[in-house]
């Protein structure tokens, strides 16, 4: 029993029965009456939920509370556009209502999955497919106990995720969850983010699936070795996953042919994944003293990183000394990339890093690291890690679960293009708690600025982040509140302030401020073909990035919100498809926007980091973008069936209901409605 034993059937039943009234009161109620009789139903449902046999009782129930109108009005009424990467937060969220609504979603997608509930907009086939990412993201709560901070924050609706999907997991099989799994692990690894704790704890929980005799895989899971080995033996030495101690022994033992052995193989099996195995860091550490010369080939250095390492041998060791222990592997990686870029050979590079190795960190700054963090690695050294991530994987910067996308844009800028002033943004943050920025030759303190955009202090994000982007955040929103009163967008103002010199000050925006309608949009378009479709700016290639922004939809095309992102590169794909290639900060760039706009991340000619679309595409979801005003390209040469497929694509989505009075008539086929919400993001 969830709650200990003490509620029996009868308990089980007395609710039901509750609930099955309430459900009757709500479908008989009239729709404007509707919302008032909700809370009856969801709070009761709340109740069954933490019952033993409550949650088969609730899926035999899905469709007739479905069917009464319990998701009528919410997030979950089309259950053909629900994302499962969103279910964690909703699950957690504390609300019990929303736990519920959440709960009962499941449930019906689970009787439609078995063929049980016929529905009119998800088939079985895709109802399952839902569930079993659902169950991959949330594969922890299916074994790991419940923890104390669960209990604390939401009481005993932590419970219910637990009881609901192990019933779910119990319904579908373990063996296409595990799966479904191992594809997401690899999409999401593809990408190269700096924050792989999530991915590895989900390869933990394979690790553990595997290892239980209680649970049948059947043929699945076969994909994992990689993935697993990756993280606890990538190595002849180390393919048991023997413990840190004994590998250390191992390793004084070892003659040069196999420590070249190892080290080759640990190479091999990081820059396959992105992951660093703790094991790895022993090694690197243990040749820095013994076999110096195997640290190039230990870190899988093509010519120009092992140029970097013979030039600054004395930096490089220092580094890895201080930030690279088994606590903190994914160092590693971050300086092979550092040292592969070659931003050694820039002048201000090195003394900033040697700057950073004996920069005095602030209470704050210590106070920040310690809590997200812990402190398993000395916190000058879990800065350091991240600082290396940063500068070898500025396309790897995620703003977490906030919203900060300027401020992640800009340390990913600064890392890809100007990394000596990325590593002053750092020092200013960690040791004297202010940065100070300028705009429009005005000094701006992120300790004298108001709040920022987040409403509180970002906690999930890499260790730069976790103590930058509070600072950039104020000025950001400070630099906003500069241009209050000022005609049209305020970005056309920011963005080259906030971002760097390389920002275009030519701006084009396609949205009235005011209204919230489409503008000017032939001109809009012209110009962004002009200059930067190769075929109409002289093939001239973009040398910066340039901040942009996009209207962002889900997959029914509904408008979301304004999202930050950072043009990279125009040009043919492998298909020969003209691609905007892109960096977007919301940690998972692979998206479906709707209308066959899905963002692809990998296959299309993709770098690591790097979202891609077909221009066209791409063009019909931005709304801002800069231009160097004196690089006119060719506007007039840009053909208009080319610019109606580009409004095709913007009118049949996020501009369905922003279309000006007088061109209702010219896009007969706009379709679909989406609330005129502005968001800061």
């Amino acid at each position: 029993m969830i709650e200990g034993g003490q509620h029996d059937e009868s308990k089980l039943a007395m609710l039901l029965a509750k609930l099955d009234q309430a459900t009757d009161i709500l479908a008989q109620a009239r729709d404007f009456a509707k919302p008032a009789k909700v809370g009856r139903v969801l709070d009761t449902a709340r109740r069954v939920l933490l019952q033993e046999g409550g949650v088969a009782a609730l899926e035999a129930r899905a469709p007739s509370l479905e069917e009464a109108g319990i998701f009528r009005g919410t997030d979950w009424a089309s259950p053909q556009i629900l994302i499962p990467s969103f279910t964690p937060q909703s699950l957690k969220s504390g609300n019990g209502q929303t736990v519920a609504l959440e709960a009962l979603s499941e449930l019906r997608l689970l009787a439609v999955a078995k063929g049980d509930y016929i529905h009119g907009n998800v088939s079985a086939e895709q109802a399952h497919h839902y569930l079993t990412q659902v169950l991959a993201i949330n594969l922890g709560l299916l074994f790991m106990p419940l923890s104390e901070a669960d209990r604390e924050t939401q009481g005993k609706l932590a419970e219910v995720p637990r009881a609901l999907f192990q019933h779910v997991a119990n319904e579908i099989g373990y063996e296409h969850v595990i799966d479904q799994l191992i594809d997401e692990i690899w999409r999401i690894l593809k990408q190269r983010p700096i924050q792989v704790e999530p991915v590895k704890q989900m390869i933990t929980q394979i690790a553990l699936c595997r290892a239980n005799p209680e649970i049948e895989l059947g043929s699945s899971g076969q994909g994992a070795d990689r993935l697993i080995s990756s993280l606890f033996g990538p190595t002849q030495a180390s393919r048991e996953d023997p413990g840190i101690d004994t590998y250390r022994e191992r390793l004084l033992a070892m003659d040069e042919q196999a420590l070249q052995s190892e080290a080759s193989g640990f190479a091999r099996a990081m820059h396959d994944t992105g992951l660093v195995s703790s094991y790895h860091a022993v090694l690197l550490r243990y040749l820095l003293e013994q076999e110096n010369h195997l640290v190039a080939e230990a870190m899988g250095l093509t010519a120009t990183g092992r140029d970097c390492l013979l030039r600054y041998r004395r930096l490089v060791q220092a580094l890895i000394e201080e930030a690279i222990h088994p606590g903190s592997p994914q160092a590693v990686y971050g300086l092979a990339l550092t040292l592969e870029r070659g931003i050694l050979f820039q002048p201000p590079v090195v003394p900033a890093l040697w700057r950073q190795l004996a920069l005095p960190l602030s209470e704050w700054s210590k106070m920040r690291l310690r809590m997200a963090f812990g402190e398993e690695v000395s916190l000058r050294g879990r800065l350091l890690e991240g600082v290396l991530c940063m500068l070898g994987q500025p396309l790897g910067v995620g703003q977490g679960n906030n919203p900060t996308c300027q401020s992640a844009r800009a340390l990913s800028m600064w890392a890809y293009n100007d990394p000596d002033y990325l590593l002053q943004m750092v020092a200013w943050a960690a040791r004297d708690d202010e940065i100070i920025m300028h705009f429009e030759g005005m000094p701006l303190s992120s300790m004298a600025s108001l709040s920022g955009v987040a409403k509180e202090l970002p906690m999930d994000l890499d260790p730069v982040s976790l103590l930058v982007v509070p600072h950039l955040d104020r000025i950001y929103a400070e630099m906003g509140r500069r241009c209050i009163g000022r005609e049209g967008d305020p970005h056309r103002w920011v963005n080259p302030e906030f971002h760097g010199w390389w920002a275009g000050r030519g701006f084009h925006i396609n949205v009235d401020v005011e209204t919230g309608q489409i503008k000017d949009l032939e001109a809009f378009l012209r110009h962004f073909y002009a200059s930067y479709h190769p075929h109409y700016n002289g093939d001239q290639p973009l040398i910066h990035p340039q901040p942009a922004g996009i209207a962002i939809t889900d997959s029914a095309c509904r408008f979301i919100g304004w999202h930050a992102i950072s043009l990279l590169r125009i040009t043919l794909d492998p298909r020969n498809v003209m691609r905007v290639y892109f960096f977007n900060p919301n940690n998972d760039s692979g998206q479906d926007w709707g209308d066959g706009v899905v963002v692809s991340t990998a296959g299309n000619g993709e770098r690591y980091g790097e979202a891609s679309l077909p221009f066209e595409q791409f063009a019909s979801r931005l709304y801002i973008y800069h231009i160097d005003p004196l690089e006119h390209g060719e506007p007039a040469d840009v053909p208009i069936e080319e610019l109606n497929r580009v409004s095709g694509y913007l009118y049949r989505s996020w501009g369905a209901d922003r279309l000006p009075a007088q061109e209702l008539q010219a896009t007969p086929d706009a379709e679909g409605e989406v609330s005129p919400q502005r968001t800061g993001g």
